[in-house]
């Protein structure tokens, strides 16, 4: 596995690395916090990384210290302590993924440990892990998709009522269609969503400046109906945002970015006012873009690019989803189609 930190959701604001609880070696605390004091100022990592990594860091630590009686030495352990940790969280109700992710964590610790001299070599290397299960990703139809950017202008079109069920406000509806419409017209994700500024988006060319994994930058285009959108939803802002303010707003602070959290609850109910299964995520707008621009005929590199991928391979999980693209190759290729 690569010296990857994106396992989890990126592009949020790094915050001081925490404090390291459940170790009681000084030295072996100092380590951990370097590394994750690296990831935050050096690599760019998210605060879902850091937080990620460290715990997996700790888990080891507090498991090492239980099986084997003594404190780990990061520079003193071998493959057979590793294998050991494995054997461990194979008898959890982990998945196969969350098992990888564990030593993907652990695997780049080690790589900044031998930058720094501590270590000449990692002993996780030949620690054979179990395969990851090939799920494909689930992504919404185009005709579901329509129904869901519909769905938070829903309460607006009935009649107002006190209690339950009664939108916050027109504004709230009219942000929550700007952000769905730009989620899927850029296919971006939460984190790249939320940290957006008004000075992001070109509005001549019809393009927006993200911010992604590893603080790396892209421009990607955005459709005509998302900038209607959002033109709409600042049409009910006492003040229009500008420069670096959010482009979409919280609804406790003036002035302050939405929250993740806050996202991801609007979603799942709209997605329940649509039909649809509320426990889709947000990220699956992302899936969603990506499946149906390779439906059209993007090719796979220019769709590589717009999603903000490092490699191609993430990319090429997209072009085994699409169940209606494989019978039209079907239907256009086989003599007894």
């Amino acid at each position: 596995m690569s010296d990857s930190t994106s396992p989890v959701p990126e592009g949020d604001p790094t915050p001081e690395p925490a404090e390291v609880s459940g170790t009681n070696s000084a030295s072996e605390e100092k380590w951990i916090k370097t590394f994750l004091h690296h990831l935050a100022a050096d690599r760019g990592a998210s605060i879902y990384t850091q937080r990620n990594y460290r715990q997996t860091l700790v888990e080891f630590y507090g498991w090492h210290r239980k099986e084997r009686g003594v404190e780990p030495a990061w520079e003193n352990l071998h493959r057979d302590d590793f294998r050991g940790y494995l054997r461990f969280l194979g008898r959890g109700n982990l998945s196969r993924a969350a098992i990888q992710l564990r030593f993907c964590a652990l695997r780049t610790f080690y790589k900044f440990l031998i930058r720094h001299g501590v270590v000449s070599a990692s002993p996780i290397k030949n620690v054979s892990l179990p395969k990851m299960e090939k799920r494909l990703p689930k992504f919404l139809t185009a005709q579901q998709m329509v129904e869901l950017l519909g769905a938070p202008l829903k309460p607006l079109a009935t009649p107002k009522k006190k209690g339950p069920g009664r939108p916050i406000s027109a504004t709230v509806c009219y942000r929550d269609v700007a952000i769905l419409e730009t989620i899927y017209s850029c296919g971006l994700r939460i984190s790249e969503l939320c940290g957006l500024t008004a000075q992001d988006i070109d509005w001549n060319e019809q393009l927006v400046r993200v911010r992604g994994k590893g603080k790396k930058e892209r421009q990607v285009p955005i459709g005509e109906p998302a900038l209607t959108a959002i033109r709409n939803y600042w049409s009910t802002l006492e003040q229009s945002p500008g420069g670096g303010s959010p482009v979409f707003l919280g609804e406790t602070e003036k002035a302050a970015a939405l929250s993740p959290r806050v996202l991801q609850q609007r979603l799942k109910k709209y997605l329940a006012l649509a039909g649809l299964d509320p426990s889709l995520t947000p990220h699956k707008l992302r899936h969603s873009y990506a499946t149906h621009m390779l439906d059209a005929g993007a090719d796979l590199r220019s769709v590589q690019e717009l999603l903000g991928h490092a490699h191609l391979i993430t990319t090429q999980v997209y072009t085994h989803v699409s169940t209606e693209r494989l019978k039209r190759a079907y239907d256009s290729a086989h003599p007894r189609a």
